[in-house]
């Protein structure tokens, strides 16, 4: 590292990387120069040291080279991702070097969105996007971190979830009319909509009462697309007894790879299709407006807590990805569990207190239980 005058009045600072390969840059004052090559020292002596020439790539090159290497976004996650780049994220940044997003250009721009009416929701997931591919560009040596960690975020308002009761999945499933199974199976079993449409019959095992979720079919620009369910795992989510008769005349006479569920045309069974034809009118039937088939999943999970089932079953039968997450959306189903422990505590209180009370308040056992008298001062 050197500081040193040029014939042209200017200093020059320069230093080599640890690749070997020169950097320098001019200043007009010596102090300036000293400044900022004692800057770089300090930055290579941290570990942090970027190569500025890695950094001056613009935030539409690297998105283009980010998002074609995440192998493992199934085709939805992958088509939101380029959605939220396209109209959210690159019209504003599209031309700007990494180098030069700061934390406070990453918050207004947060801010503009909101101003602009956008839904916290989308918001949010813009900036997860953008943030992950900053992300990447420091794990890349572009950047000495991620400028996006840290910013305020709008809050995303909880929708109030609708739990129907079994005369009102029954209502419903009468309204339905030769579409009820899907509309019972929904609600007993809490399967996603994608899982339904791409449940096949070989994956039906009525002797154990048993489905088999190890597909989802996701629409993606119109078109079904079938892949794994969204956690990525295969579960075995069980079927009430009183559904078995109703789904062994559902696969009668179809070949093992079938799907169960298809449209009247016989092709995959869609989601807006469906409740065009069929949910919306049966639930305006049923006096059920503005219910939607995946509240039916919500129904699922309270049916079932309701004959006692506990949050790992819940977890299990849904495909959450943890007990956590089952605790978060459906905490309030949990209620009576509180109760539950409300009570045993009651219970337990009463009787160490009978107990107590059969105990010689003059033997060493009073005094096991009762603290010493603190002595009043004088």
């Amino acid at each position: 590292m050197s500081v040193a005058k040029r014939p042209n009045g200017k200093w020059r600072a320069r230093y080599r990387d640890i690749s070997g390969r020169e950097h320098s840059r001019h200043f007009d004052r010596k102090v300036d120069a000293e400044r900022w090559l004692n800057s770089v020292k300090s930055s290579i002596a941290r570990g942090e040291w970027i190569d500025p020439a890695l950094a001056k790539v613009s935030v539409d090159d690297w998105a283009t080279r980010w998002v074609g290497n995440q192998v493992q976004l199934k085709p939805s996650t992958r088509f939101r991702y380029e959605a939220l780049l396209r109209n959210q994220i690159l019209p504003v940044w599209e031309n700007v070097p990494l180098s030069a997003i700061t934390h406070t250009d990453v918050g207004e721009w947060v801010r503009r969105m909101s101003e602009a009416g956008l839904a916290a929701s989308t918001i949010r997931q813009a900036h997860r996007v953008f943030s992950l591919l900053l992300a990447e560009a420091v794990r890349d040596g572009r950047l000495p971190r991620n400028v996006a960690t840290g910013v305020r975020l709008p809050r995303v308002g909880k929708a109030e979830k609708i739990f129907l009761t079994h005369a009102q999945v029954a209502d419903l499933a009468d309204a339905a009319e030769t579409h009820g199974l899907i509309v019972r199976v929904l609600a007993y079993t809490g399967i996603r909509w994608g899982e339904l449409a791409a449940l096949r019959v070989k994956r039906v095992d009525l002797v154990r009462r048993r489905l088999l979720i190890a597909e989802s079919m996701t629409e993606i620009n119109g078109k079904a697309v079938f892949g794994t369910p969204k956690t990525h795992q295969r579960r075995s989510v069980p079927v009430p007894r009183f559904l078995i008769d109703p789904l062994q005349v559902q696969i009668a006479n179809r070949s093992r790879d079938d799907l169960v569920f298809t449209s009247p045309e016989g092709g995959v069974l869609r989601n807006n299709n469906f409740r065009r034809r069929v949910f919306d009118r049966a639930s305006q039937k049923a006096g059920l407006a503005g219910v939607t088939p995946h509240e039916l999943r919500h129904t699922a999970a309270s049916l079932a807590v309701a004959e006692g089932a506990n949050v790992k079953a819940v977890q299990r039968m849904l495909g959450h990805a943890s007990a956590a997450m089952t605790l978060d959306v459906y905490a309030d189903l949990f209620e009576d569990d509180l109760d539950q422990v409300a009570e045993s505590l009651d219970h337990a209180a009463m009787k160490a207190d009978a107990d107590y009370l059969r105990t010689d308040r003059a033997g060493p056992a009073f005094d096991a239980v009762r603290p010493p008298a603190k002595k009043q001062a004088r």
